[in-house]
């Protein structure tokens, strides 16, 4: 366990206090965003009640809702979720009714919910049933897409300096959708639609760096016609600054994740390749970094944590107190939209989330009895869950 000493919770503050001593108008504290990765909708619903609209949180990150395939022979892993089968709301979180609920729960207590929209592409493995029993294979998804509908290369991404290959060819095997093409368009837009009718505000795009910028905002103006409300756009673009496709050409679209925010961080905390807790000072624009006004800016995510998405040096819970330190840095230092991460404990990169022997997820909150005023739930944070958005320290950063 990593141990926060004094000297280093002084240096953070310091360089905190230098960075808005030098904005004349210094910025309000950020709206903050929590990924509760894997959580069911049911428990969702019950933290957006309990902890996160009383605690001032923004809004709440979910896992992808659609069909997904289904793994038993990999023990059910966490990215059998970003390979869709459908389009249909029946995934490991819950069903279409379960999702409803939720997010008007979350309305109501002031929480938008924000959905990770897995629209690249679809399944990379070579057939079988989804987690709503729709049968598929690799290229023909039957009612939705045939093979006609997705991209010719049809192999592996093997040049990042290529943005041909990026954005037509397989991220890690995983069927390329046409996403030039009406009728896909069509068919992603239809998907969004139907969320933004359900109250979702807005939409994380999950491996948009493989879809052409023009491209996905066409798809991004087309569902921005076919709803009364403007729903918010965050794209995942991963842009180390040496590579073919770059973050500024997706600006047009919306926001954008800003990866080497919290690879700076990281790096700054553990006081490696040359970076130091007072260079932080100076973070932002002048990095490299997107304009703080279009950038979605995290310590970990999902990917990183794991090692996965191109690497780097990030903090995670694993790091205990410096990661609580990065992570209160990032929430008072003025630049981006802050997305907090809210993990369960894992060994292997591949486990999935807490769950019984047939792969169904075991919820947060549990019934321990009923009360003058209606159940008594307790939860699991802390044990398999993590829960690092109810950390003390993170939680009081953001009310």
């Amino acid at each position: 366990m990593r141990k926060l000493t004094g000297g280093a919770a002084l240096a953070v503050a310091g360089v905190v206090a230098m960075q808005n001593f030098s904005s004349p108008e210094p910025e309000p504290s950020p709206a903050v965003t929590v990924h509760l990765f894997e959580w069911t909708w049911a428990d969702v619903a019950q933290e957006c009640e309990t902890q996160l609209g009383p605690g001032g949180f923004k809004a709440v990150q979910v896992s992808p809702p659609q069909e997904h395939i289904v793994m038993p022979e990999k023990g059910y892993p966490w990215w059998q979720r970003y390979q869709p089968v459908s389009y249909q709301l029946t995934s490991r979180s819950g069903d279409r009714a379960a999702f409803i609920d939720m997010v008007e729960r979350c309305d109501r207590a002031g929480v938008a919910v924000y959905v990770d929209a897995v629209i690249n592409h679809m399944a990379g493995i070579e057939g079988g049933v989804g987690s709503g029993g729709t049968a598929f294979s690799k290229y023909d998804y039957p009612g939705l897409y045939s093979p006609e509908d997705f991209n010719d290369c049809r192999q592996p991404i093997k040049d990042y300096k290529d943005a041909q290959d990026v954005t037509q060819c397989e991220l890690v095997g995983l069927s390329d959708l046409k996403t030039d093409s009406e009728y896909v368009q069509t068919q992603i837009v239809g998907y969004l639609s139907e969320l933004v009718g359900l109250g979702v505000k807005g939409f994380r795009i999950d491996a948009a760096k493989h879809i052409r910028a023009a491209e996905l905002g066409e798809i991004v103006a087309r569902l921005k016609s076919a709803t009364e409300i403007d729903p918010y756009i965050y794209q995942e673009v991963i842009d180390p600054g040496n590579e073919a496709v770059r973050k500024q050409d997706y600006y047009p679209n919306g926001d954008v994740i800003e990866f080497e925010f919290g690879r700076a961080v990281g790096e700054a905390f553990l006081g490696i390749n040359d970076r130091s807790l007072a260079d932080l000072a100076t973070l932002g624009e002048s990095w490299g970094l997107a304009p703080s006004d279009q950038a979605v800016v995290f310590i970990d995510n999902h990917d990183k944590q794991r090692g996965h998405g191109g690497g780097g040096t990030y903090l995670t819970h694993k790091d205990t107190d410096l990661y609580t330190l990065a992570n209160v840095f990032m929430l008072a230092y003025p630049y981006g939209e802050v997305r907090v991460m809210s993990s369960y404990a894992f060994e292997d990169s591949d486990q999935g989330p807490p769950a019984d022997a047939a792969g169904h997820t075991l919820p947060v909150y549990s019934k321990v009895g009923d009360g003058p005023s209606g159940p008594v739930f307790d939860h699991r944070c802390g044990q398999e869950w993590v829960c690092e958005h109810r950390w003390p320290e993170i939680a009081s950063m953001v009310r």
